[in-house]
């Protein structure tokens, strides 16, 4: 067990699209604000620059009409194997946690992986007991492959 292991969430899947399209899916805010969230929730993108040390400003809408302002900025960038971001309520959020996403060839397929580290043990289990974030990443990552796989069905990839 690795020394920071409490502290985090780990969320896998394997979606049926080559790499490059699903990094892109996860990189542009055209498609980015067609399927980020968990089930029920819509996203409103009120700035977005993808970039090391650009950020993503937006507010997800949850589906009782609760508004969550949220933030990100992307702290390494390698096309189309590795993301790594700072993701909080906003920039000065000292809650903030960090991620790394993976996107590995497998085949066809890409094998996505979301590693999620909070700040302490106490941050990661609320966002895991009141914020259902194991289940809630699952929906996001199964969002991504219907609307990737969307996209392979309809040919349309833009």
């Amino acid at each position: 067990m690795s020394a920071t292991a409490d502290r985090e969430i780990v969320i896998s899947r394997v979606i049926d699209a080559p790499r490059e399209l699903v990094f892109a899916a996860f990189t542009e805010v055209r498609h980015l604000s067609r399927w980020w969230g968990p089930e029920g929730f819509t996203t409103t993108t009120r700035s977005f620059e993808f970039r090391v040390g650009g950020e993503w400003i937006f507010m997800m809408h949850g589906p009782d009409g609760t508004d969550y302002p949220e933030w990100i900025t992307w702290t390494g960038i390698a096309p189309p194997e590795r993301i790594t971001l700072r993701h909080g309520e906003s920039r000065d959020d000292p809650n903030a946690f960090e991620s790394v996403l993976t996107f590995d060839a497998d085949g066809g397929a890409t094998r996505i992986e979301m590693r999620t580290l909070f700040p302490t043990k106490e941050l990661r289990d609320e966002a895991v007991e009141k914020y259902h974030a194991i289940d809630s990443g699952r929906q996001t990552l199964g969002n991504l492959a219907a609307y990737v796989a969307d996209m392979v069905r309809t040919g349309v990839e833009d």
